[in-house]
């Protein structure tokens, strides 16, 4: 790595991020897409590997999180895969170089945690941003109350009669 300029984008990186199962996760083939490997040769490595990948690392996607998915996408059902997709948590990412044993595997891996990092500063944003956003409907809820009273004080002014004015004098200088 002689140069600093990342292989790849973090943008192009974290647009295959999903959340599933409450864990941001990849999916295998965006993962062989990414290291430039095709996806049965990454499963592969993995499973000539799989003590080094728990259950908190990598698990097979359910047919329902599947289906899900592709009503994301807005894929065709005709063709594809046959078997479902394995998800890799940030834990089974980052182990992935470990067993692909190249300079890309190392290179990409490094771009994928930095991905990971800033989904999660975006996430923490998001939160904050949502609590300030509830601090504020507190207000306005408080504002919402007082403005209720202003208009039934001003609806009780006006459902009262008006008295009849009083006769007023003649206006000016009187002799």
């Amino acid at each position: 790595m002689e140069n600093n300029a990342p292989l790849i984008s973090t943008e192009t990186i974290a647009s295959p991020i999903f959340l599933i199962r409450g864990q941001r996760v990849m999916l295998d083939s965006d993962l062989a897409q990414l290291y430039g490997v095709p996806t049965k040769a990454l499963l592969q490595a993995v499973k000539r590997n799989i003590e080094r990948f728990p259950a908190d690392f990598m698990y097979l996607l359910k047919k329902q999180e599947v289906m899900n998915l592709r009503s994301q996408f807005v894929t065709s059902s005709w063709g594809g895969r046959r078997h479902p997709p394995y998800a890799f948590t940030e834990q089974g990412v980052a182990m992935i170089s470990s067993v692909l044993k190249n300079m890309r595997a190392i290179e990409v891996n490094i771009a994928i945690m930095r991905a990971f990092v800033k989904f999660k500063e975006f996430l923490s944003s998001h939160k904050a941003l949502a609590r300030k956003l509830g601090e504020l409907e507190q207000r306005i809820g408080k504002h919402d109350e007082d403005i209720r009273k202003i208009f039934f004080a001003i609806r009780q002014m006006l459902s009262q009669p008006i008295p009849p004015p009083k006769p007023k004098g003649p206006i000016g200088f009187q002799p």
